[in-house]
């Protein structure tokens, strides 16, 4: 019976949105980027990848169940390039210590479950893996830090370096050609500024056009700004933006955040043929965020995009009332998403800026285009739990059965 014992470990995952964003590889085997990029790491309560791993000898080999489906591990060469590592480091223990359980030999079930669209411009690859990463560590209870888990993580999915750590995280492009200098950083944690919020506007849940990977390759090999921007806009934003991080200076944290977006969305733009993640509600969102600030005599809000139409807009706590009343009174009270941990301080808010005072158009095309909203904050990094997505007998469990 010990033979078949099966050996859980259950870790959740956040999201991560860049506010200086990665696009572009300089080794596709290691994942290095061309530039390094900084992110704010979003709460659980509101976006969160859970996964347990769990191996046993009466399993018939490594698998991946995603929300319910199975997947083809092994085509996936990130995926294999990670457990490989993870292996290797379990292998290493239990070769100074016997008795600890033969692990590292064993197959692996992984299960993961998102609460967001998968590939739909969420970020849900850099939460998976996150959460793979940490749980199979978990699982093999392995010492490396953090950090050092980020070096595996980045394997899988490049930003998913970030979501190791919570608060606001910088990834180091590095320089040795192995990789090993390519890690996150914690710049600043949650309780440095904890009054971080963001409201998304989710455009669009579909598969994106172009996934990322395609994206960065054309945008390499294609666009004439995307030199400029790694060797001169980028290092120069990272110091900026960790200063305004520091100082907790939202004016400047906004600009550096909008100008960021746009710059990478410019590349994309310039790329042959050229690449459109953005699209019409997208744009409407930008106009309404120029409005919003200009119409309250000051930086109140900022967009972001990553590679997908939806907008992640940045506002400070006790801005809530202001930009969120806005987009409430724009979309209307029945779009999904205005209730939660986040949305408690907006219950009795039916208006922000007057909407006279903003972009007709623009309006007509979010009301038209938002399918819901998700509010959110700065959060946590990966928290381990005991809820599990495999039984005590290896059976796969759906996350309402745990």
């Amino acid at each position: 019976m010990a033979e078949k014992s099966v050996y859980r470990a259950s870790t959740t995952a956040p999201v991560n949105i860049a506010i200086i964003k990665y696009w572009g590889k300089r080794d596709l085997a290691l994942n290095l980027p061309t530039n390094s990029s900084l992110s704010v790491t979003l709460s659980q309560l509101s976006l969160r990848t859970l996964t347990t791993a769990s191996s046993s000898a009466g399993y018939s080999g490594d698998s991946l169940t995603l929300n319910g489906k199975p997947q083809d591990i092994q085509s996936s060469k990130r995926t294999l390039a990670c457990l490989s590592h993870l292996r290797s480091l379990r292998q290493a223990l239990e070769s100074v210590d016997s008795s600890l359980p033969k692990l590292s030999g064993l197959p692996l079930r992984i299960v993961s479950e998102n609460n967001f669209p998968t590939a739909a411009g969420l970020a849900s690859s850099a939460a998976g893996f996150a959460a793979l990463v940490r749980a199979i560590a978990d699982l093999y209870q392995l010492p490396q830090s953090p950090a050092d888990l980020s070096r595996i993580a980045r394997q899988g999915s490049g930003s998913a370096c970030r979501s190791l750590m919570g608060g606001y995280v910088a990834w180091r492009a590095g320089s040795l050609s192995d990789g090993s200098d390519s890690i996150a950083e914690e710049v600043a944690p949650v309780s440095h500024w904890p009054e971080m919020r963001a409201i998304i506007l989710v455009v669009s849940a579909e598969k994106k056009d172009v996934s990322s990977t395609e994206g960065m390759q054309t945008t390499v090999a294609t666009s004439s700004l995307f030199p400029v921007r790694v060797q001169t806009v980028v290092p120069s934003r990272m110091d900026s933006m960790e200063a305004a991080i520091r100082n907790r200076d939202f004016s400047a944290f906004a600009e550096i955040t909008m100008r960021d977006s746009n710059s990478f969305h410019a590349t994309c733009l310039d790329s042959w043929p050229p690449i459109f993640y953005m699209n019409d509600i997208s744009r409407a969102a930008v106009r309404l965020v120029h409005d919003i600030n200009r119409a309250s005599s000051k930086t109140v809000c900022a967009y972001t995009f990553d590679a997908g139409p939806n907008a992640v807009i940045y506002y400070l706590e006790e801005s809530s009332e202001l930009v969120v009343g806005t987009f409430k009174a724009i979309l209307g009270e029945d779009i999904n998403g205005w209730h939660g941990p986040f949305g408690d301080r907006l219950l009795s808010v039916t208006e922000g800026v007057a909407l006279e005072k903003l972009d007709s158009r623009a309006i007509s095309l979010l009301k038209q285009g938002v399918d819901r909203v998700i509010l959110t904050g700065v959060g946590e990094g990966p928290v381990s739990v005991d809820s599990h997505l495999v039984g005590e007998t290896g059976e796969i469990l759906s996350e309402a059965a745990t």
